[in-house]
């Protein structure tokens, strides 16, 4: 899909015409024909277009002449799972573009104009706030997996089947792939930092027109890096709790599985006195009181008691 969007004023519009000053050009799951359209329109490399609808691509900065590719990790909710995909961001003198595998939640609160002071000719502010945005998604995501973490675990408190480990599981596995991303995403905003920062930007073969930051940027950029840390510490966290959390309740199921075979062997042993004395008294042999009129009652009463006594043994040893 390729959509391009201009700001008019306070709105922004959806128009037809790529190579327009201050476009911003969003391509999600785009086809080989928009791909090599939007390359050949606006002179960007083929391989920046193409970059980010790899879903291994890891976060980067890469430049060539005209054009700069920030690829960052975003995440994603797929079948109540918790993901990251990549996203590029490409900026150049007059244009940017975003590339995604998908309809991300991040990009639709800006062309729904839910995002306030937001302007497509300021490339440098979209770039941030975009990497805002994706910070405190990451926020967000992070307490609903620690939600959800919660109320499996309560349910873990009676269990004795795998099902809530496995879910506990996926979202180990959604921690660790949050861990990862957030700090490769950290590392390219600790770069955009230093590209500002340094009085030289030969280092980095960056041309200072494509990301100029003046004071409000700076300060959204200071922010940026602040909730990307609060967001990479809070994953780990997180993931060390619900590692050690795992291994307790493993043990809590074995514990449970345990006490479930030990009430019904008890059981098993109290149901095994009356079976006992009627087997005794169902064989073909001569046995004492057999020929009574209350052979029966005796043989009934004697198993009750009988159990009865296996019953308090139990209770006082906490078998039952």
């Amino acid at each position: 899909m390729l959509k391009v969007y201009k700001s008019v004023g306070e709105t922004l519009v959806e128009t037809g015409v790529l190579s327009e000053k201050g476009n911003w050009i969003n391509l999600v799951n785009p086809t080989r024909e928009e791909i090599q359209q939007v390359a050949l329109q606006i002179g960007l490399p083929l391989d920046f277009l193409e970059y980010p609808l790899d879903e291994e691509e890891t976060s980067r900065i890469e430049v060539e002449e005209g054009c700069v590719l920030i690829i960052i990790r975003v995440p994603i909710i797929r079948d109540d799972l918790y993901d990251t995909i990549p996203l590029g961001i490409i900026v150049t003198e007059n244009i940017i573009v975003t590339v995604c595998l998908e309809n991300i939640a991040i990009l639709s609160d800006f062309y729904s104009s839910r995002m306030k002071g937001f302007y497509t000719f300021k490339k440098t502010r979209f770039l941030l706030q975009i990497l805002y945005k994706t910070a405190l998604h990451y926020l967000r995501h992070l307490r609903q997996i620690d939600k959800r973490s919660e109320e499996i675990q309560q349910k873990l408190h009676r269990s004795t089947r795998n099902e809530e480990l496995i879910k506990l599981l996926s979202l180990e596995k959604s921690l660790v792939y949050f861990t990862t991303s957030l700090r490769a995403n950290g590392i390219v905003m600790d770069k955009l930092l230093k590209f500002h920062l340094a009085k030289d930007p030969e280092p980095l073969e960056v041309d200072a027109r494509l990301i100029k930051m003046y004071e409000e940027d700076e300060d959204l950029l200071e922010d940026v890096i602040t909730e990307n840390k609060q967001a990479l510490e809070m994953s780990e966290i997180y993931a060390q709790i619900l590692s050690s959390t795992m291994d307790a309740y493993a043990s809590v199921i074995s514990n449970n599985l345990n006490m479930i075979m030990k009430f019904l062997t008890s059981v098993t042993i109290v149901l095994m006195i009356p079976t006992m004395l009627a087997s005794f008294y169902g064989m073909n042999v001569d046995l004492p009181f057999q020929r009574s009129a209350g052979a029966f009652a005796g043989i009934v009463v004697v198993s009750i008691v009988l159990s009865l006594v296996i019953v308090l043994i139990f209770r006082k040893r906490n078998m039952f």
